[in-house]
């Protein structure tokens, strides 16, 4: 029996008693969970079976608990096409995100330069300039304001031959913008999501719900840089998201914490705090 045999094993076995016990004890809340789950998880293409015990039985357990929270996000935005392009943001949206973008193509050198020199080996890092608008490294002067829409701004580094595990986004209050800063000519470095392989080659641009099962490959032998941001969804009630990203934002180094906890996240000039293994 494989390891992996074994791991999915040990999770049916914790999660079939756990399933049975919340039936009994709170049947219509089980019930509700249930259903909830199986419409967020449906909402991704190209199933599998990693899918489903990933989502409940593994990272994705998060996003399970949170999916009657996400459904209701749904319910108050724009429609949500999983895969995103930058035409189907409004105006107001979209010029948030082409000022923060370009100048991450302007002063591109500079910025991984810096990143160098703050993180000059590990496996994976992130470079963090704002996190839910809180501000951290702050020697990019474009960056030094308040946004509306765009709520995170950092850079994740991937060493070479580095990559992620299948997982899951928590929530979809935000979308995830990522730009390939320096796209290598390989079909060995891309993110899949919802059944798709995107080529950083091809496009170094990707828009996504990061809530959708997902992973993000580096197989080369050199550096990949993204810019990495959140944006507020487009919504006709942006103000409502905003202020429930509040709470988000009030446990924003918890949350980075938990989820991020391979990465090493450099959050000051000159100063970099690793997150819990």
């Amino acid at each position: 029996m494989t390891r992996n045999q074994k791991k999915t094993i040990r999770r049916f076995a914790i999660a079939v008693p756990l399933v049975i016990l919340g039936f009994w004890l709170i049947p219509v809340i089980a019930g509700i969970w249930i259903v909830c789950g199986l419409i967020d998880i449906l909402r991704n293409k190209g199933r599998t079976g990693l899918m489903f015990s990933r989502y409940f039985m593994g990272n994705g357990i998060p996003t399970w608990l949170l999916s009657p929270f996400n459904l209701f996000v749904d319910l108050i935005s724009h429609r949500n096409p999983g895969v995103w392009r930058p035409e189907d943001f409004p105006p107001e949206w979209r010029a948030e995100i082409d000022t923060v973008l370009d100048t991450f193509r302007a002063r591109k050198g500079e910025i991984i330069a810096d990143i160098d020199s703050q993180f000059a080996e590990g496996r994976r890092g992130m470079y963090v300039y704002q996190w839910y608008g809180k501000r951290f490294v702050d020697n990019v002067p474009e960056f030094n304001r308040d946004f509306k829409y765009v709520k995170t701004i950092a850079v994740s580094v991937f060493s070479g031959k580095e990559s992620t595990t299948w997982h899951f986004g928590p929530l979809r209050l935000t979308l995830r913008v990522l730009l390939n800063l320096t796209p290598a000519d390989s079909d060995r470095v891309f993110i899949e999501c919802n059944g798709r392989q995107h080529m950083w080659r091809d496009d170094p641009l990707y828009i996504f719900d990061d809530t959708l099962f997902h992973r993000s490959v580096n197989e080369v032998d050199a550096r990949r840089y993204n810019v990495f941001m959140d944006v507020i969804r487009p919504s006709p009630v942006p103000g409502v998201l905003s202020t429930l990203l509040i709470g988000v934002s009030a446990v924003a180094d918890k949350l980075k914490a938990a989820f991020y906890k391979n990465w090493k996240m450099i959050d000051r000039r000159g100063e970099t705090a690793k997150t819990p293994a």
